[in-house]
């Protein structure tokens, strides 16, 4: 185990902070229907540029075939049952809504929208887990790697913000659910910094299909479902990909 040094600590720490003052924003101004659109477009092309640019080169290095296709459908299946447990939740209570969203409680008022804020948790983690690896390879990697996954908890934060907004769901209870992603970033980052650089290829392989299957869910399933609520313009369509290029370009210049 490599105990981290206070560098390491500065840089991990930049990322959950802005990610908290991002969600705090848009839990305080309110944003239009449509930029809440523009945002969860404008996240889900950046998650699946990072998966695409980050995580999948990983597992294409490792070569590992096998622990890939355990790690990923271990990925989906969990996925799915989060969705499923949700879902079934939901009838329960008398409701009948699209997987993911939330419903009114006599007590507790609208329920936290589980589904997606556990796939922004994954997202979050495996970011952090990322840059704990970056580090373990040399501190100019994780230097960098922080900088630029900044911009994708930023955009994540107001998405999740927005979101949250929208359904209603209390202040406290809204902060406390985008403090704790935060929390799961600077745990991910600690596990990749003191454990996941001294594991075998089999287990890194693993962690990392695991993660690429959860984010694709994430972008597939929740934030372009959410985002298309809305009418869809080709403004809205634009954000996606400027996300998407925008992390393809970070990759090849960081």
């Amino acid at each position: 185990m490599t105990p981290m040094t206070t560098e390491q600590l500065l840089y991990i720490a930049i990322p959950p902070a802005l990610l908290l003052a991002s969600g705090v924003l848009a839990l305080r101004r309110t944003p239009s229907a449509r930029m809440r659109s523009g945002l969860l477009h404008f996240a889900a092309g950046v998650v699946f540029a990072v998966t695409a640019v980050e995580i999948i080169p990983d597992l294409l290095r490792e070569h590992q075939p096998l622990e890939t296709v355990i790690g990923f459908a271990l990925g989906v299946l969990a996925m799915l049952g989060l969705r499923s447990l949700t879902h079934q939740d939901e009838q329960l209570m008398g409701a009948d809504f699209p997987a993911g969203t939330v419903v009114a409680d006599a007590q507790d008022g609208p329920k936290l929208p589980l589904t997606m804020l556990v796939g922004v948790g994954v997202d979050v983690v495996v970011d952090g887990l990322l840059i704990g690896i970056g580090f373990a390879a040399g501190a100019k990697e994780g230097r960098l790697l922080a900088l630029a996954l900044t911009a994708e908890l930023v955009s994540l934060g107001l998405a999740v913000g927005a979101s949250l907004k929208s359904k209603s769901i209390t202040p406290r209870r809204a902060m406390g659910a985008i403090g704790a992603l935060a929390a799961t970033f600077v745990v991910g980052a600690g596990l990749g910094t003191t454990l996941l650089s001294n594991v075998s290829a089999h287990v890194l392989t693993l962690v990392l299909s695991f993660g690429a299957a959860a984010l694709l869910f994430l972008v597939t399933e929740e934030l372009l479902t959410e985002a298309h609520e809305e009418k869809e313009t080709p403004g809205m369509t634009a954000m996606f990909f400027g996300g998407f290029l925008l992390f393809l370009v970070l990759g090849m210049v960081m």
